[in-house]
């Protein structure tokens, strides 16, 4: 049995119509298509290695796999390209500070993939209520805006380094990302890093011993590889970016079943596992933990193409460019300033997404449970409170993180007892 059946001649979409998750247009327009997707997921997916020092080749090639594997669990139900995940980055940050390396933070995506197979298969088996039950949208909506302002400090140190290309980069990110259309405003952040970079090379402010190595680097290699290493600190420092990681799925299929017209509430849990095990493969090989991409989402609202056979092709696309030193080499000559533009954006951006959440779910800030527990758990993760625990340091993102996820429900039962 085919995977896809040819929707119509296969050449043209009729007004109104869709290319559903198991059609696909001609082979020459589907590869076009998944270039496309590509291209709108290429800037987010390699700003997470270029912030943390992954290997670039690296996060491309466990991005590809990793979407593959989704696509095969999801049973081609859900079009979805995995890229890296933005809530990894504070996290990583905070595990940097307290010394710990690579290995040690791969240890904490290891951990965090299989705790989401976990959620995923509690999912599958219970119902998708599951989650509004344990992770109601004034716990997630926290969780999600702590994790990004915690970072807020790592932005503007990047940003002081090289202040003149930082405002470029993030005029550019600002002014395409705000002026442009359809597209071209969706890939503002790769813009702007490109245009920051132009600068600094024209300006002196690229390191002269990244351009050495640029020079050298092969353009045809094997991807380099990394052990994980499981550190109980690191890991509470990363395990709360699964709640991220749930809702950012869960929105996704619930995005691409309004769109369809399709009822996809029982592919949640498949969604979840494929992530799960998408991050779990990257973790143990040396990649950046994965997730569904809003940018791709565009694409397909643009396109009305949800078919999963572009995604393939995007896939398989990220995984020959991952045998490349070459390219890692390049991306890797990406000066501070530049990233410290891109990040006063992005880190910015993952913590209105926790806004948003509040929003669309219209949570009540002015109900006393929801004001003082949100109050204490951001105040924990922005001001990155750090204490030990029997030798155990925790910070911001793990105390805000488990306060609310702890306190809420115990207050919420607390409150009706008391007569408040």
């Amino acid at each position: 049995m085919a995977l896809w059946t040819l929707h119509g001649d296969g050449r043209r979409v009729a007004d109104g119509a869709v290319v559903a998750p198991d059609e696909r247009l001609t082979w020459p327009l589907t590869v076009g298509l998944g270039l496309q997707h590509v291209i709108a997921m290429f800037g987010a997916t390699l700003l997470v290695p270029v912030t943390t020092g992954f290997p670039v080749t690296t996060t491309l090639l466990f991005s590809g796999v990793g979407t593959l594997l989704f696509l095969a669990i999801t049973r081609n139900r859900v079009p979805s390209y995995l890229g890296s995940s933005f809530a990894f980055l504070a996290p990583f940050a905070a595990a940097q500070k307290a010394g710990a390396g690579p290995a040690e933070q791969l240890g904490g995506v290891l951990v965090a993939g299989l705790a989401l197979v976990v959620v995923g298969v509690a999912v599958k088996a219970l119902g998708v209520r599951l989650l509004e039950a344990v992770m109601p949208p004034v716990v997630t909506g926290a969780v999600v805006a702590l994790i990004g302002l915690n970072l807020a400090p790592a932005a503007t140190q990047s940003f002081a380094t090289q202040p003149l290309v930082g405002l470029v980069t993030l005029a550019a990110i600002l002014g395409v990302g705000v002026l442009g259309r359809g597209l071209l405003s969706r890939v503002s952040v790769l813009v702007g890093v490109v245009l920051g970079w132009v600068f600094a090379a024209l300006t002196g402010g690229l390191d002269p011993q990244r351009v050495d190595a640029l020079r050298e680097a092969a353009w045809f290699g094997l991807p380099h590889l990394t052990t994980p290493q499981v550190r109980p600190s690191v890991v509470l420092l990363v395990l709360p970016v699964v709640v991220v990681l749930v809702a950012e799925n869960v929105g996704h299929v619930k995005a691409v079943a309004a769109m369809t017209g399709r009822n996809l509430d029982s592919a949640a849990g498949d969604a979840l596992i494929g992530d799960g095990v998408a991050t779990t493969l990257a973790g143990l090989g040396g990649g950046s933990g994965t997730t569904t991409y809003a940018e791709n989402i565009g694409v397909m609202a643009a396109t009305r193409v949800y078919s999963t056979a572009a995604y393939v092709v995007a896939a398989v696309a990220a995984i020959v460019l991952s045998f490349s030193p070459k390219f890692n080499a390049l991306v890797f000559t990406v000066p501070g300033g530049v990233i410290g533009g891109a990040t006063l954006v992005l880190y910015g951006l993952i913590g209105l997404i926790g806004v948003r959440i509040w929003i669309d779910n219209k949570v009540d800030l002015t109900e006393p449970v929801n004001l003082m527990v949100v109050a204490a758990a951001l105040i924990a993760g922005i001001g990155n409170l750090t204490l030990s625990v029997g030798g155990l340091e925790l910070g911001g993102i793990a105390w805000g993180s488990l306060g609310i996820i702890a306190l809420y429900p115990l207050l919420r039962r607390l409150r009706p007892a008391s007569g408040a």
